[in-house]
Order: structure tokens, then C-alpha cells, then sequence
């Protein structure tokens, strides 16, 4: 072996190690060594080393140079460290076994881009059941990796191929991995790891199995790009001239002792108002005001715990605000100073709207502020929208009806001649996916598989606006806090605001690798966020359209966000069932919250921000302390504590799924969801 090769050699060595600084310097001494004179060469070929009596070199280099040229050493290496892995301590395991996957689809498209199809294709369908359960949509988009071409033309597949994963790692299982890829020569398997996983090691004790969530971040988009983006200032303050500011400037909530006052005079007016027309509504707002009495006065020997909170800051709006009639800011003063102050120890009443008789073709449930008004979006590309008042004086309960229903109405008459419960909006050619009330409830805007949004007035009970601008089924809509803007969010992986006033787009937020599942409005307007299949949610400024931060966190697609109404925080729901509540201001993690076995459909702050409600496809509502899982000792941070005792409630249902979640302004909390028959 001469000089020459072990120069090649070498140089393969470090390419592999992804040691780009060191073989540019390689490069750069083979030159220079070039230009010297023959006797300076003769005597470096004198000192040169002499790789055939050291057989450990020799034997590595002669491991590289066989890896070209073998496509059976992925399948061996791979099978043998999953093995390893897999028969680890048990202490260790599950910290070791975040490796896997991307070594896994490293390896596949190594193969691939080598040209080895039959062989990736063998390797692929050997070992895809392993990471089914947590990467289903990855593997799905993976494979129709065909051809080396595919790997550039595909978004997915290519940013993969330019990104590395990281991975938090403690100490000794670091270590152990190292001694293992070295004791057993396992080259492929290191130069991988070495070129596309950047551990994160941590000393002492191994992450708990609670925290897997933000251990590893397989992301699409390039890291760097990611950190350069939350460097970006965000203003997450409430606005100067809000509702609530003006609350705190006219004396803020009443005290204990004047709320006392108001409930008794309140409970009082209620009894007047259960013989009144609207009998069937009053009665049950009674016995939620009951729920909430009791509540309120579990809360008052908490509230100075609640009331430390800091003020948010204030900022201006970046978009022209509607104005609000006086009668409807008088309204919404007045449930703010009665609002029912919710602590860890004082939780929510909940009403429950079960959907039922659908035939599985309920795709999405909205609410009313007020709760009054509930609305259905269809897979027939019919919105359905039930009055509470008008129901309950048919019917008596918050039972919704579904296609086939028959109930007694007042002035809609269904296909066989009896009238309908509720009121039928028909326009769309497609499915409806999502539906949205505007804060007054007089508009409800849903969208649909037929590319378009529509708008529908609820006094008139007719469709006003057909909004067209995206090229593929709009997942989702949502209403600004302020009404008259609103989001959407697209298949064709773009997210648009829009104002009711016009039928073009205002802005267009592109950047997403994947669908735009939902969208939600920031409580000062002047944010959105997006979440999306490509496993990660993105904040965009509204003004000028660019995004301000992207979380990277999730291991599935993202399906529900929440934004807190101090607009500090934000929480989203992904598919695997976890939650995840994230600081704006910084753009990281607070805390993963797991307890969900299913999709997390809806997500939802209490107007104070103490609480969040997560609604699940698990058929429960789970409520968390977000007062203790934004404030966790750094010491329970770090011994693995940090998930433990931050769900305060877990409220399952019969066999509903749980679709859809809203606060009140008085913290009632309506959920909706569609019976859904046992096997």
C-alpha cells in the first residue's frame, strides 16, 4: 500500500467523520508538499507511515474502503446495533433507542442515493415497523423515495439530507454508544451518527421517559435558519386600548365582598328569568351559574395567588381595529367583572354539547362565546348551526341532532316535512373542515375542501361572502379576538389573513414544508400562529407577513394551538397526544404535558390564563395547572419531576371524542364532541 492511498484513505476517513476543517487542511498539506523539492519528498516518504505493519490501521482502512462498494453492511450494522440497543439496561434503553430512527433513514437514503433501490427498498420495509407508531407520516412520505432524484426533487426527503438531528443524551449513554460503534468497527453506523445526529450530552442521571417529547428533534427545516429567526423580537403584550386594560383602569374585578353582593342579585334576577320565554335556556344557565357560585367560592381563598401574576405588557396595534357598539363593550365589562376566578384548587363548571345520530360525517364542532349558539361542518358540505335557547324549549337538554333528525322547529322544514332543531347552510361543494363564530356570534365563517371560505350571517341565515385564494382544501379558520380579520390555513401549505370586507387575501405566510393543519390568532392581533404536518408551529407578524419564531418540539403533526391570554404563552396538541407549552418571547419549550393516548383536537386557556383544557380524540377533557408548569424549581427540572402532578383533572366522557373547547368570559367551559358508538 503506498502513500497515495493512505492519503485516500485518510481523506475518505474524514469526509465520512464530516471533519470538513480538517481534510480542506489535508488538502491544502498535500500541496504544499507537492511544491517541495524531491529530496524534502524522498525524506517524508522516509517517515512516512507505514500502514502495513500496523494491522489495526490497516484493517480500518481497508473497512473503508469496502464501504462503497457494500450495501449488505447497512442491513448487518444496522441489525446489529438495534440489538445492542434493544438489550440494553433498561435505565438506558430508551434514551439509546432515539438513535434508531434517524439512523435508520440515514441509512435508507444513503442507500438510495447510491443507487442500491432494491437494497433500500429491502431495508426499508425490514425495519419500518419499528417507528410506525411515533413516524408514520414521515415513513408514509419516504416512501416514494425511488430514484437518487427523488431525494433533491422531494422537500421532505431534501431537508433531511441538509439538516442534522438533535438528540439529548446523558454521559454514560453517550458513552456507551461510542464504545460499542468502536469495539464492533461498525464504520457505516459512526459515520452517519457523526454526520447527521448532534448530541446534546448532559451529565448525571438519564432523562425520564415523561420528557421524551423534547428529547429528540427530527426537524425539517434547517436548525440554524431556525435559531436565526428566534432572534427576532416579539411583542406579546395585550393592547394598549383593550377591553381588559379598560377593566383594570375602571377598578379592576370586583372584590370578594361586591361580588357577593352581585350573585346573590344575579341569582335572584335568574329566578325571575326561569319563567320568561326563554324557559328551556334560562334553566339550564341557572344551574351553570349555580356550578359557578360554588366554584367562585372555592376560588376566593386562592384568588391573592392568582392576582401576583405580573401585569403583560402593552403595545400597539399593527392592524385598524374595528370599532365595538357600546351596548355589546358594556356587555363584555360586565361578564369580565363577574368572571368566576379558576385556580388549581377552584375548577371550571363544564357544558357538554354531544352531537349524535351523525353517521360519521361530523368533521368539526364550533361554540359561541356565550356557548348560546353551536354549529356542525359536515363531510355533505352542509354547516349546521343549533340555538341553545330554541332547543332546549323542544327538547329540554344540549343534545344535538344529526342528519336524520326529526325534532319539532319553528320555521325549518327537513326532507320528510317535520322541522328541523337546527338552521342548514348550504353553498360549499365539498367537505366543511372547520367553523368559526365571530365574538358577537352575529357571523360564522367555515372552510372547505372546495378551496373556499364562506361567510355566513346567523340573523339572516344566509351566506354573504364566497372568499377564494388558496389552491387546495382549507383545513382550518379562526376569527380574530376583535372580529372582522381572520386566518386560514391550507393543504397547499400556506397560511392567509383575510378581512371580512374583502374577498382577496391581505397577507399570504409561506414557509411550511408540510400542510397548515391549524391556525390561531395571538390576543393582541398582531400575530398568527401555524401548526403544521411538518411537525413544527411557526409565528408570523401580520403586518409585514414574515415569520418570527418557529418551535420545533412535536413528533407529529400539529392539530390544536392555544394562545394564553396574556399572550405570553402558547400551547399546541399534536397527534401522538402530547401537549406542548411554549414561551413566545424566548421561542422554547416550558414544558411537554403528557397524558393523552390520542389525537389532541382542541385546545383552550381560561380567561385569566391559570388553566388550560385540552380535548382529545382519547374521549376525555384534561385540565392542567399552567400557573405550575410555567413556574418549575429548576431543581424538579432537572431530576425528571418536572411532568408530575400538572393535570389536575381528567374528565372522560361515555364515547365522545372531544372535537371542541371554549372559556366563556365567565370561565364556563363548553366542549363539543360527536357520540361515537362502541364496538
Amino acid at each position: 500500500m503506498d502513500e497515495l492511498q493512505v492519503v485516500e484513505f485518510v481523506a475518505t476517513y474524514l469526509k465520512k467523520k464530516g471533519f470538513s476543517e480538517a481534510e480542506n487542511a489535508l488538502q491544502a498539506e498535500i500541496q504544499r508538499s507537492k511544491n517541495n523539492n524531491s529530496n524534502s519528498s524522498s525524506s517524508n516518504n522516509t517517515n512516512a507511515v507505514d500502514v502495513l505493519n500496523d494491522p489495526e490501521l490497516s484493517k480500518f482502512f481497508r473497512s473503508l474502503s469496502e464501504l462503497e462498494d457494500s450495501p449488505a453492511r447497512y442491513q448487518d450494522e444496522y441489525s446489529k446495533l438495534r440489538s445492542w440497543t434493544y438489550s440494553s439496561l433498561d435505565l438506558y434503553k430508551h434514551e439509546l433507542l432515539h438513535v434508531l430512527y434517524p439512523v435508520f433513514i440515514h441509512c435508507f437514503m444513503d442507500l438510495v442515493a447510491k443507487k442500491y433501490i432494491q437494497e433500500a427498498r429491502t431495508f426499508f420495509n425490514t425495519f419500518r415497523e419499528d417507528h410506525e407508531m411515533l413516524h408514520l407520516r414521515d415513513l408514509q412520505k419516504l416512501e416514494g423515495v425511488l430514484s437518487p432524484s427523488h431525494l433533491e426533487e422531494m422537500e421532505f426527503a431534501h431537508s433531511l439530507r441538509h439538516s442534522k438531528v438533535n438528540i439529548k443524551i446523558c454521559q454514560y449513554s453517550y458513552e456507551l454508544l461510542l464504545q460499542y460503534l468502536h469495539k464492533t468497527q461498525s464504520t457505516t453506523m459512526l459515520g452517519i451518527i457523526n454526520e447527521r445526529i448532534n448530541f446534546q450530552v448532559s451529565p448525571g442521571q438519564p432523562s425520564s421517559i415523561s420528557d421524551d417529547a423534547e428529547v429528540v428533534t427530527l426537524i425539517g427545516s434547517n436548525q440554524d435558519a431556525a435559531n436565526q429567526i428566534n432572534q427576532k423580537e416579539v411583542h406579546w403584550g395585550l393592547l394598549e386600548d383593550s377591553i381588559e386594560n379598560r377593566l383594570e383602569k375602571m377598578g379592576g374585578l370586583l372584590s370578594d365582598s361586591e361580588k357577593a353582593e352581585g350573585e346573590n342579585k344575579e341569582a335572584d334576577m335568574d329566578e325571575n328569568k326561569k319563567r320568561s320565554v326563554e324557559g328551556g335556556k334560562q334553566g339550564a344557565s341557572v344551574k351553570k351559574l349555580k356550578k359557578d357560585k360554588a366554584i367562585s367560592a372555592t376560588a376566593k381563598a386562592a384568588r391573592p395567588e392568582a392576582n401576583t401574576t405580573p401585569m403583560a405588557p402593552r403595545v400597539k396595534p399593527e392592524l385598524a381595529l374595528p370599532l365595538m357598539p357600546t351596548e355589546v363593550e358594556q356587555s363584555i365589562l360586565e361578564d369580565l367583572r363577574n368572571r368566576v376566578q379558576l385556580t388549581s384548587v377552584a375548577l371550571p363548571s363544564v357544558s357538554f354539547y354531544t352531537f349524535i345520530n351523525t353517521h360519521n360525517s361530523l368533521n368539526c364542532a364550533s361554540i359561541s362565546h356565550d356557548g348560546s349558539l353551536v354549529a356542525g361542518g359536515f363531510s355533505d358540505s352542509s354547516l349546521k348551526v343549533w340555538d341553545m335557547a330554541k332547543l332546549g324549549q323542544q327538547a329540554g337538554n344540549s343534545v344535538s341532532q344529526g342528519e336524520n333528525d326529526t325534532t319539532p322547529s319553528e320555521d325549518v322544514l327537513g326532507a320528510n316535512g317535520a322541522k328541523r332543531s337546527y338552521t342548514l347552510f348550504r353553498g360549499h361543494s365539498g367537505p366543511v373542515y372547520s367553523a368559526t363564530f365571530n365574538p358577537l356570534g352575529d357571523f360564522i365563517l367555515s372552510s372547505s375542501a372546495d378551496t373556499t371560505i364562506r361567510l355566513w350571517s346567523t340573523k339572516l341565515n344566509s351566506s354573504l361572502v364566497c372568499y377564494k385564494g388558496h389552491n387546495y382544501p382549507v383545513w382550518d379558520v379562526q376569527f380574530s379576538p376583535v372580529g372582522h380579520y381572520f386566518a386560514s390555513a391550507s393543504h397547499d401549505r400556506t397560511a392567509r389573513i383575510w378581512s371580512m370586507d374583502r374577498i382577496q387575501p391581505l397577507r399570504i405566510m409561506a414557509g411550511h414544508l408540510s400542510d397548515v393543519d391549524c391556525v390561531q390568532w395571538h390576543a393582541n392581533c398582531n400575530y398568527i400562529a401555524t401548526g403544521s404536518s411538518d411537525k413544527t408551529v411557526r409565528l408570523w407578524d401580520v403586518q409585514s407577513g414574515d415569520c418570527v419564531r418557529i418551535f420545533i418540539g412535536h413528533r407529529s403533526m400539529i392539530l390544536s394551538l392555544a394562545m394564553s391570554p396574556d399572550g405570553r404563552y402558547m400551547a399546541s396538541g399534536d397527534e401522538d397526544g402530547t401537549v406542548m407549552m411554549w414561551d413566545l418571547s424566548t421561542g422554547r419549550c416550558v414544558t411537554p404535558l403528557m397524558g393523552h393516548s390520542s389525537c389532541v383536537w382542541s385546545l383552550a386557556f381560561s380567561c385569566e390564563g391559570s388553566l388550560l383544557a385540552s380535548g382529545s380524540a382519547d374521549c376525555t377533557v384534561k385540565l392542567w395547572d399552567v400557573t405550575a408548569s410555567t413556574k418549575v424549581p429548576r431543581a424538579e427540572e432537572k431530576s425528571g419531576n418536572a411532568n408530575r402532578l400538572r393535570s389536575l383533572k381528567t374528565l372522560p366522557t361515555k364515547s365522545t371524542p372531544v372535537y371542541s373547547l371554549q372559556f366563556s368570559r365567565r370561565n364556563l367551559l363548553f366542549a363539543a364532541g360527536v357520540l361515537s358508538k362502541s364496538s
